[in-house]
């Protein structure tokens, strides 16, 4: 079997790996491995959804980032992640008791603390107006970059071609079309990022919005924090080396994948020091920051699955890409090899392609 991948991020590396066993492979990325989204994303990772299938996804994902530690300079740290509502945020405190209910019933790690035990587990962080907060044990995080660039050495190891630097689209007959020729392979997978509409827009539309995110990684610190995120102020943060990663910045404006800023805004990194205060009790100087595109779908669901005969997608992450990019690329593999399934709700058929929608960002408790 001869297949083409379209996107050198942590799903398409991944899906090229997992197939490079049974298929003839060849990779094709537009600049560097990683040089899109899955260079930029936080790193975080947890299994704590939900939704019953999420969840599974974030189970097998975390599985798998624990089975490639240690190998090719990747790493997966386990951490607890924290998410947190302030005093006076009923509606939100209730979906997170809500929400952590849910949770359990679907076998995840998760446990509720009111004020004072959140504070006897976590004594050096600022709890005086925190009202609820529920916590996932098994969760943890990752350099991405690390991650993209390991499962592309292992997809070369078994074979794969990687071809950088290597733009490509399809044709209105699903070949893959490049400066060097067409590629008529027996299927395609294309997982580039906010690009992945445009790239198929000759066989499928895809209803997906690129917006913007951004993030900013401090000096080195005295202690090392959980992972958290505050759900009533919208901000996150998470160890980076020596020192704290923290994100937000979230603009819900649908962007130009070719012309968009990918530098942080004053705005955000001035509100960075005010979040590590809220969260930490203190902040610290930024190291470097950045902006980053996520993609949003109508239903806050990822586009996954055939789109048009032998030619399968995987876009519309709302944030959540690269935590589930292990999981999610073996059974999108498993389908390309007619092993599998596509997954439920998943599927970009359940789109028309030109749905009116409003960008709603994927960090947020409410259904997750």
């Amino acid at each position: 079997m001869d297949v083409a991948v379209v996107g050198g991020g942590a799903v398409g590396v991944t899906v090229a790996h997992d197939l490079a066993d049974t298929a003839d492979v060849t990779l094709y990325e537009a600049e560097t491995l990683a040089a899109g989204a899955s260079g930029r994303a936080a790193g975080i990772c947890y299994d704590a959804f939900s939704d019953r299938r999420d969840a599974a996804l974030g189970e097998r994902a975390l599985a798998r980032f624990r089975e490639l530690s240690g190998g090719g300079g990747f790493a997966f740290t386990d951490c607890p992640y924290v998410w947190l509502a302030r005093a006076g945020d009923d509606r939100v405190a209730r979906e997170i008791r809500e929400g952590a209910e849910r949770m359990r019933e679907h076998g995840r790690a998760v446990t509720v603390l009111e004020l004072e035990a959140l504070a006897e587990r976590f004594p050096r962080l600022p709890t005086g107006n925190v009202a609820v907060a529920a916590i996932a044990e098994s969760a943890g995080y990752a350099d991405p970059e690390a991650y993209t660039q390991t499962m592309g050495l292992l997809a070369r190891t078994r074979g794969a071609t990687i071809a950088e630097e290597t733009p490509a689209r399809l044709t209105s007959d699903g070949a893959v079309e490049t400066a060097d020729g067409r590629h008529e392979a027996d299927a395609v997978v294309v997982a580039a990022g906010a690009h992945t509409r445009d790239i198929v827009a000759a066989v499928g539309a895809l209803p997906v919005k690129p917006y913007r995110v951004q993030a900013l990684v401090t000096d080195s610190v005295d202690l090392a924090p959980p992972m958290l995120f505050d759900a009533t102020n919208g901000f996150y943060l998470r160890p980076h080396g020596d020192g704290v990663l923290v994100g937000d910045g979230t603009q819900p404006v649908e962007q130009d994948p070719d012309d968009w800023d990918p530098e942080a805004d004053t705005e955000f990194r001035e509100a960075c020091i005010e979040y590590q205060e809220q969260a930490l009790g203190w902040s610290w100087p930024e190291t470097r920051s950045w902006a980053g595109l996520c993609t949003a779908t109508p239903d806050g669901d990822p586009l996954v699955g055939e789109l048009a005969d032998g030619v399968y997608v995987a876009t519309g992450w709302q944030g959540h890409g690269f935590m589930r990019a292990p999981a999610v690329a073996e059974r999108l593999a498993a389908q390309v090899l007619g092993e599998d399934g596509p997954i439920s709700g998943f599927e970009p058929s359940r789109f028309d392609g030109d749905e009116a929608f409003e960008i709603v960002e994927g960090m947020r408790v409410e259904g997750r």
